[in-house]
């Protein structure tokens, strides 16, 4: 008896040792940043415009919880990653608030925190932080930033189809900041794929990466290029089941010219194509459902591939647009004003979700307002990593603050929220061309503050700025306090 007793014990101090190295275990994570992804074309949300089809997307509203009132940092791409990926304000230190802010060697971001946790980290697809394209020897670049692999592109946008160096070498520009083509920069060299489509790609890649034998939790960047421009390339199956019509891909032989660019030239096919005119206004739309539909499917295979090789249970997945729908895609932003380029609603309420099964509410949406930056405080504290800066602008996403105070700068513009009440001096100036159909324009187009009660009035069409005058100086006062106390001189 006494010897069952002994082993009684030992079974207990065994199976106890078990679950408290099962509980203490490192959540992996995954972070999936898409372009430009309208605010209604989110499916989890209950008034999405109902021509899309994401499923894939709506699993991840199933299994998690959703943020219907998500911000990001900047209406663009550059500055707006930047937030994301260092938990802060990225005027912090770019006192322009540019389109391209770099990355300072002072400012930690989310994968050193992680690398230094013990985490393998990688980034697949889209690097973006407005400085120092195409290089892999400057802090920009991931493997400078705390990622130990890196396979994708150093710009704002890649070309979907033409990914080989065989047209790179016959193309007369093919490393712009919009415009680029050709291989892939993969770690310190890069890699060539004479076919195949570049969100396919980033997917068949990140699923080989998921697929390692591996001892460490890992975190795992997937940045997908879609659904930016140029949004009417997609694979046939796709532009047939929304009725839009091929165009032929950009060729190095070809004497097109468009603007001040020269004959022949990638910049010339890219310009033409990326703003509203070669494809009407009211065309807009099916190619971008028909690029919205292949990227659902890719993270949807992913998702297949978490599940598949027993990840899905241990992995916190966190999904985001960069910034509002592009009024040049035909994206869809209502019920919100404006759209990419601009302080609206529009450009900087996006969708958010996230997802950890047993650990993060399914079904669930949370109306309180949330910010990007809360992105990096939320992953560390799930993977047990002390997060000791006092600047850190990020709040846990699991613990929303009702009043606090988000700010926002954009070249000359800037917005202040607090509560229900947003202050901005907002305008639209960034236009190439008409927006398409779906666009929601302002009420005033000028530089001129206005107030809006914005969990009333998403839509940003009542501006009670003469209404509430002590709430106007209540709000500039607080976004003059911070930005005196936490812009760089």
């Amino acid at each position: 008896m006494r010897n069952l007793g002994v082993l009684f014990l030992l079974f207990c101090i065994v199976s106890c040792q078990s679950k408290t190295k099962d509980e203490t275990k490192k959540p992996n994570v995954l972070l999936i940043v898409v372009d430009d992804l309208g605010y209604a074309d989110f499916s989890p949300f209950k008034d999405y415009d109902k021509t899309i089809s994401t499923p894939n997307i709506s699993r991840l509203g199933e299994s998690g919880t959703v943020y219907t009132q998500a911000y990001v940092t900047a209406p663009v791409c550059s500055p707006s990653r930047a937030g994301i990926i260092t938990g802060k304000n990225q005027f912090r230190w770019d006192k322009p608030a540019s389109w391209g802010p770099g990355l300072p060697d002072d400012v930690k971001t989310l994968p050193e925190y992680l690398k230094e946790a013990g985490y393998e980290t990688a980034r697949i697809g889209k690097n973006d932080l407005g400085r120092n394209f195409h290089k892999n020897d400057v802090r920009e670049y991931p493997l400078n930033h705390g990622y130990d692999e890196f396979l994708g592109f150093s710009a704002h946008a890649h070309d979907f189809w033409l990914n080989s160096k065989e047209i790179k070498d016959r193309t007369p520009d093919p490393d712009g900041t919009s415009a680029v083509l050709g291989p892939l920069m993969h770690n310190m060299g890069e890699k060539s794929y004479e076919e195949g489509y570049l969100t396919d790609i980033l997917t068949d890649e990140s699923i080989s990466y998921l697929k390692r034998k591996r001892e460490k939790p890992f975190f795992l960047t997937l940045s997908y290029s879609a659904v930016h421009h140029l949004i009417h390339e997609v694979p046939k199956k796709y532009l047939d089941k929304y009725g839009a019509k091929e165009i032929a891909n950009y060729d190095p032989d070809s004497l097109m010219t468009y603007g001040n660019h020269e004959a022949g030239t990638y910049s010339a096919y890219y310009d033409k194509y990326s703003r509203v005119g070669a494809i009407k206004a009211d065309e807009l739309r099916n190619y971008y459902l028909a690029n919205l539909n292949c990227l659902d499917d890719n993270i949807g295979r992913v998702l297949d591939a978490l599940k598949d090789e027993d990840l899905i249970k241990n992995t916190l997945i966190v999904f985001i647009s960069d910034n509002g729908g592009s009024p040049l895609t035909g994206s869809n932003n209502a019920p919100l004003t404006g759209g990419k380029y601009a302080l609206w609603e529009g450009g900087i309420r996006v969708p958010i979700a996230m997802s950890w099964e047993n650990n993060i509410a399914a079904n669930k949406v949370e109306t309180n307002y949330v910010s990007a930056t809360d992105i990096m405080p939320t992953i560390l504290n799930a993977a047990g990593v002390p997060l000791n800066d006092p600047n850190i602008d990020g709040i846990s996403l699991l613990k929303p603050d009702p009043n606090r105070l988000l700010v926002w700068k954009w070249q000359k513009t800037w917005a202040v929220r607090q509560g229900d009440w947003k202050l901005t001096n907002a305008n639209e100036n960034h236009w190439k061309s008409e927006p398409s159909v779906e666009y929601i324009k302002p009420i005033v187009d000028n530089m001129e503050l206005k107030l809006f009660n914005v969990a009333k009035d998403p839509g940003e069409r009542f501006d009670l700025a003469e209404k509430y005058p002590e709430k106007v100086i209540a709000l500039e006062t607080a976004y003059k306090e911070w930005i005196d106390a936490n812009v760089a001189k």
